[in-house]
């Protein structure tokens, strides 16, 4: 299994994260990649980075958004459109 080239760091309860989780499964899907969902409380190092910029959108790796996700930025960054 490959490892997937989009991370959601989220937390339950997050009406945004909702949002950013429905964006990036539709955009994965239509470009056939996956996507993980990491909750920001099951790592101390992530609470410290991100805590106050939930959701984070990583792709491999590298934070790409927070707050919002824009399919149209998301969709570019996983086809080398950008």
């Amino acid at each position: 299994m490959t490892t997937p080239r989009v991370t959601l760091i989220s937390r339950p309860g997050c009406h945004l994260c909702d949002d950013a989780r429905a964006i990036i499964a539709t955009v994965t899907a239509e470009l056939g990649e996956a996507f993980e969902e990491v909750d920001v409380r099951s790592d101390p190092g992530l609470v410290e980075q991100y805590a106050e910029m939930i959701p984070v959108t990583l792709v491999d790796g590298r934070r790409h958004d927070y707050w919002r996700v824009s399919p149209d930025r998301l969709r570019n960054a996983l086809t080398g459109g950008l």
